[in-house]
């Protein structure tokens, strides 16, 4: 049990953007062993970022760290952009890969995580859940999203810890027209993607992402959705092997994630930008 006021390292980064503010922002707290769940929560809700991770040493021989993962109401056991940022703070403070992939701990289990051109990436996790969407759940979803079964291609669970399912739409157009009820689609994590058209959109991605949370706000930029999605769609051949998703264009950011399958392992990544360095005293 600590006493009094400790002090760690800590640092605010911006996942999935190589500048600054326009990517999806993480609090990360170094060293933060001696922090109890609750000191963790805690800090989690005062920062009131999507999420805050600590910084551990593993318990797996396997690891070359451990993460937790909080929400300002609840922890996570594995989620996409914190598992980036987590790496980046934990290779800037010294840390040290034991192999050439770089293995994350956290409550879902043992992360691969690569570097590739000084871009991370994470090996997406095994879907927990997949296949179509019930129909019951699937007309509450499109109520929610203001959404007629006219309006989608398909539909599918892509959950691989937080819960997600996902809808297909025709075009960037209808993505990015989407004005979701969060009171309809409360408890549902919902994703949204759309192929971009070449001549109408340009060619900087090939698909436009959304993500609604539970929790009843838009994410800007969200790993395990696409990690979740990318499986979906290169799958069942709607996506190439390799291809970037865009995310976050109505909230005025600009994420980009990379998306590759490489010998049946499909990698997720994207930049990441340091914003705020300093101390955290808790």
């Amino acid at each position: 049990m600590r006493h009094g006021i400790t002090k760690f390292s800590f640092q605010q980064v911006d996942v999935f953007s190589s500048k600054a503010l326009l990517g999806n922002p993480l609090a990360v707290v170094v060293g933060a062993d001696s922090l109890t769940e609750s000191e963790m929560a805690a800090f989690a809700r005062w920062t009131n970022l999507s999420e805050t991770t600590f910084l551990l040493q593993p318990r797996s021989a396997d690891a070359d760290y451990r993460v937790r993962i909080f929400t300002p109401v609840a922890e996570l056991p594995f989620a996409g952009h914190p598992t980036l940022g987590s790496c980046h703070t934990w290779l800037s403070s010294g840390g040290r890969p034991k192999s050439g992939e770089i293995v994350q701990e956290c409550e879902a289990g043992l992360i691969h995580i690569r570097r590739n051109d000084g871009r991370l990436s994470f090996e997406a996790p095994e879907l927990r859940r997949s296949g179509p969407v019930e129909l019951d759940t699937l007309t509450l979803v499109l109520k929610g999203l203001r959404l007629t079964s006219d309006d989608i291609v398909d539909a599918n669970w892509v959950d691989n810890g937080p819960g997600w399912l996902a809808v297909q739409l025709r075009s960037r157009a209808d993505v990015l027209a989407l004005r979701p009820d969060f009171a309809i689609l409360s408890g549902l994590r919902v994703g949204v993607v759309a192929p971009w058209d070449l001549t109408k959109d340009g060619r900087e991605a090939d698909f436009e992402v959304r993500a609604f949370s539970a929790a009843g706000f838009e994410d800007p930029v969200t790993g395990s959705l696409n990690a979740g999605i990318a499986q979906w769609l290169i799958g069942n051949g709607i996506a190439s092997s390799s291809y970037i998703a865009s995310q976050g264009t109505v909230l005025g950011r600009e994420g980009r994630v990379h998306v590759e399958l490489v010998e049946d392992r499909i990698w997720v990544g994207g930049d990441v930008t340091t914003c705020i360095e300093g101390v955290a005293a808790l």
